[in-house]
């Protein structure tokens, strides 16, 4: 996934074009990998929302008409994805040679942290149009009608960002426990398995979809308070919390209701994030290769 460049820093000229070369692959890689990873799963993404609906499954569509929300999810996930790599790997790239081995594990927790803040001021407005369209039996209920009606009813703000602070409120734990995971796997699987040579595309969609899964199964009860916020019609809105919904779901259908939607999340989660990091990989090893033209040192 994330290459580590050694620069040379006895030439600012050379270490200023090798950063900028950085930045510009992550946006590509990043943007590519996302698109790959909606166009395939996202039916998987409509049933867990479908799932975890306040009204419940067979009401909000069931196995019908799973890629409902797919404009929307792809106009917005290309950027969201560059964004959040582009902050990732800029922190990372910057901070990871100037300290011990011992806090590296911090470092990838708060550029991944730094990459959700950034990332999510995109990713909010996607998920309430998303989700909303997911969920609605509406034919006359397009994307863009569920823009329009947020923004008039609600305001800019209030309309399609309601669910910001809930959403990295669940995006964050899951990168938290994620990246450190997936550079803790990598560094082992190329030492272990590689002879410490760079890892193929494929190993390293291996050891994202491990990471990814642990991050699941863990973060499950945060996804599920976001959806039933960013769900939930203007008047309920208001006063609900995380804390809240994660007690009035437990109260209502005890760990089961915590957990809605568990298999197909996880599931996504999974392959998403196999094919997510491989393709991102791949994607990463083209641009420096083939269009940026660019000899860079990776030690993975």
């Amino acid at each position: 996934m994330c290459n580590f460049v050694h620069l040379n820093l006895d030439n600012s000229d050379t270490m200023s074009e090798d950063q900028k070369n950085v930045y510009l692959s992550a946006l590509f890689a990043g943007a590519g990998a996302a698109l790959a990873v909606d166009l395939a799963l996202f039916p998987l993404d409509t049933l867990t929302t479908r799932l975890q609906s306040a009204r419940g499954f067979f009401k909000t569509g069931g196995f019908k008409h799973v890629y409902k929300g797919i404009g929307p999810q792809t106009i917005g996930s290309a950027p969201e994805a560059a964004l959040f790599f582009l902050t990732y790997e800029s922190f990372k790239n910057y901070v990871e040679p100037r300290v011990d081995s011992d806090v590296l594990p911090l470092v990838y927790m708060t550029a991944a942290t730094a990459g959700e803040i950034v990332a999510c001021l995109i990713g909010a407005p996607v998920e309430v149009v998303k989700q909303r369209r997911q969920t609605s039996t509406n034919i006359k209920h397009t994307s863009m009608r569920i823009f329009m009606h947020a923004v008039k009813s609600e305001g800019l703000i209030k309309g399609l960002y309601r669910g910001y602070g809930s959403m990295l409120t669940q995006h964050i734990p899951f990168s938290l426990i994620q990246f450190p995971v997936l550079e803790y796997l990598k560094k082992v699987y190329r030492v272990s398995f590689k002879n410490d040579v760079p890892l193929d595309s494929w190993d390293v969609a291996n050891c994202g979809a491990v990471a990814a899964a642990f991050a699941a199964i863990t973060t499950t009860p945060l996804d599920v308070a976001k959806t039933r916020i960013m769900l939930a019609n203007k008047k309920l809105a208001t006063d609900m919390t995380i804390r809240t919904v994660l007690k009035q779901l437990y109260y209502e259908k005890g760990f089961k209701g915590l957990f809605a939607g568990f298999t197909p999340r996880v599931m996504l989660a999974t392959v998403g994030s196999y094919v997510f990091f491989g393709t991102y990989d791949l994607s990463k090893n083209f641009c420096n290769d083939y269009l940026l033209n660019r000899d860079l040192s990776v030690n993975w």
